[in-house]
């Protein structure tokens, strides 16, 4: 054996460990992020009664956002665009993995059930765990304080982190009937004070209280960062989670009122996911 060759095998051990303690997080954030989605009931319903092409959008929609994802706490450091995508696929191929094993463990999928049911219930899951396949860098990998300044996102990322994180606690809760009764149950004046109290807790979160990766105001006056930052964020709040009603089916039979009410009902979980997203990114 030649020394070169040597070299090259002292060089690939160590990053195959690599790669492969990089597999390991990802398994284990798919199934922290989309465990309480595997364990509820709406959802395994949702996978064989929404449309196909619902699903289809849903899943194709997940690709530019977990390539955006994979920029600021992939599962590995990344540079390049053909880099991004290798996290993107293998994000996605262990999040079937991994709900696929779950929901057969938990028999929610069989081998004598038909393959359409199948497809759907794994495919309803595949998009919560391959937000937290992609995110297990960020959650569970050792990210140094140097990582965290190299990935400082843009006024765009943090509005894209913002999304992010509201589309992750959106979907927890959206195919419940619970949030079509709370807002069937509440009156205008209640609607609009939890709409104060989401626009309060999100900008508190972020730019207020100090927690660790918030973001400092930088001399900027606080109309200022509560009116580029906090209200711009929480309009996408309301379209990420009108987005994920309609995906789900939940917007067709109800009128205006009834979908503007879910919508701001939805949001609240949203609005404090996307003020936890930016302190965890």
């Amino acid at each position: 054996m030649t020394a070169a060759t040597s070299t090259d095998l002292q060089h690939s051990v160590p990053d195959t460990r690599k790669f492969c303690a990089g597999l390991g997080r990802a398994f284990a954030g798919a199934l922290l992020f989309s465990l309480p989605m595997l364990m509820t009931m709406e959802m395994w319903w949702l996978g064989f009664t929404l449309e196909p092409w619902r699903i289809s959008v849903m899943l194709l929609a997940m690709l530019p956002l977990l390539m955006g994802l994979s920029r600021f706490g992939g599962f590995r450091r990344t540079d390049r665009f053909r880099d991004d995508l290798a996290d993107v696929l293998v994000s996605v191929l262990v999040a079937a993995v991994a709900s696929t094993v779950i929901l057969f463990l938990f028999s929610v999928i069989t081998t004598d059930m038909p393959s359409r049911q199948v497809v759907g219930k794994i495919a309803m899951q595949m998009f919560p765990a391959s937000i937290g396949a992609m995110l297990a860098r960020s959650q569970m990998g050792d990210t140094s304080e140097s990582d965290r300044e190299e990935s400082e996102p843009s006024y765009l990322g943090e509005l894209f982190l913002m999304g992010a994180g509201a589309l992750y606690l959106s979907l927890n809760v959206a195919p419940t009937e619970e949030m079509v009764l709370i807002a069937f149950k509440m009156s205008v004046w209640q609607e609009i004070g939890l709409l104060v109290l989401s626009l309060t807790l999100m900008h508190a979160l972020v730019y207020s209280v100090g927690f660790r990766g918030g973001t400092a105001r930088g001399g900027r006056s606080f109309i200022h960062v509560f009116g580029r930052f906090t209200c711009v964020g929480y309009v996408i709040v309301a379209l990420v989670s009108l987005t994920v009603l309609w995906l789900f089916g939940r917007t067709g039979a109800s009128s205006t009122e009834e979908v503007l009410s879910t919508v701001i009902v939805l949001s609240f979980p949203g609005a404090i996911g996307g003020a936890v997203a930016r302190l965890v990114l």
